[in-house]
């Protein structure tokens, strides 16, 4: 699986220049399916080729240009790593692809931008998290969306518990072990030392947590997404008392993190995190409920496509699966609505939803069904 996250987003966005082919499809687990993915994305490479030649581009220029098309096509290697989608992003500058756990609908679309909605779920909404996964011999860091995780550099964060106490007090002479090294042990940790009882563990352990939470504050200043812990459960009341993130969640990973990949760990901690951003989604349409019928919220297509592009817009909701095409003009504000994309058209509800992104505002893509209003666009401005 490969990672998806804002700055790949941003990178597509402020690429575009050109011609810019925009390629999803669905892909198979199973290495009994590789041949059928293999087959359909040729059938994509193919109409690419020939949707450029359509769009005015030389045949041999438009051969030129999906070569790395071509080279993906012939990377058994390549077709070999599998995911649930495949998303693929050609232009004079740039190639790029990406296998993702998301079940893309097949769509082609070459245009003058690249087409990035379908994957506006993996980004919008701000569904954005922290795993913090803590013993005594390792701390990490993990920052995740939806659908991804990566493991952050610490710095000058404590790297264990040893490395606190060693620094604290060079002379105290300290041994400490678990006991064990399963995930799903709860048995307390042990000293072995002169002086060392239940007060000198704990207190060993909240100097570890402050040195932790000392070197996470300076990590993640200015941030609010939710941070889950990660760690054998008697760890966690203590880690509360030193604690000074603003959204720690009450739940957290129980067990011993050490073995755990970051795959794992953003795997159960979406669970945890997951009614947060429910939660939040459901504000937001409640927020837009609320303020139904006044001049700041609109379901009307083009008055949310000019906000989106003029920074306006606050939320935005925006239906995935469906395309309007047409055109807009920022020169003349003037806004074209087609039912059959024609050559330089744009999904106008993909164009939006970037604008907005790029502008500060939060989107949430979601199912038609689930956009207020029933619209293929609804949006609360600023003002």
């Amino acid at each position: 699986m490969d990672m998806f996250n804002s700055d790949d987003l941003k990178t597509l966005i402020e690429a575009q220049a050109g011609n810019c082919v925009s390629i999803y499809m669905p892909t198979h687990r199973t290495a009994a399916d590789i041949q059928k993915d293999r087959i359909r994305f040729k059938n994509l490479v193919r109409e690419s080729l020939e949707t450029l030649v359509h769009m005015g581009v030389r045949n041999a220029d438009a051969q030129t240009f999906i070569g790395p098309l071509q080279e993906l096509l012939e990377d058994r290697g390549f077709w070999e790593h599998r995911s649930d989608g495949l998303a693929v992003f050609i232009s004079d500058r740039l190639f790029r692809c990406y296998r993702l756990p998301v079940g893309f609908e097949q769509l082609l679309v070459a245009a003058g931008r690249f087409h990035t909605k379908p994957l506006l779920p993996l980004v919008a909404g701000d569904m954005h998290f922290y795993v913090l996964a803590i013993s005594q011999n390792q701390v990490r860091l993990v920052e995740c969306s939806r659908y991804s995780a990566k493991e952050l550099d610490l710095g000058s964060v404590p790297k264990s518990l040893a490395q606190t106490l060693r620094y604290d007090d060079p002379e105290k002479q300290l041994q400490f072990h678990t006991g064990t090294s399963t995930r799903t042990s709860t048995r307390p940790a042990m000293f072995h030392g002169h002086g060392v009882g239940v007060d000198d563990r704990k207190s060993d352990l909240l100097r570890y947590f402050r040195g932790i939470d000392k070197g996470l504050r300076n990590l993640l200043q200015g941030k609010e997404a939710p941070l889950v812990l990660a760690g054998v459960d008697y760890l966690f009341p203590i880690y509360r008392e030193v604690n000074s993130y603003g959204n720690l969640c009450e739940d957290g990973i129980a067990g011993n993190p050490e073995g755990m990949s970051v795959d794992a760990l953003h795997r159960e901690a979406w669970p945890i995190v997951e009614s947060y951003f429910r939660q939040a989604e459901s504000d937001a349409v409640g927020r837009y409920n609320g303020l139904r019928g006044q001049d700041r919220v609109t379901n009307d297509l083009e008055e949310a496509i000019r906000a989106a592009y003029h920074g306006r817009v606050e939320l935005l909701f925006v239906a995935v699966g469906v395309q309007q095409w047409g055109v807009f003009d920022p020169k003349s504000n003037v806004i074209e609505i087609r039912e059959n994309p024609e050559p330089d058209d744009i999904d106008l509800l993909d164009f939006a939803a970037v604008q907005a992104l790029t502008k500060g505002g939060t989107v949430f893509a979601m199912p038609p069904e689930k956009v207020p209003d029933g619209a293929l666009l609804a949006a609360l401005m600023r003002y």
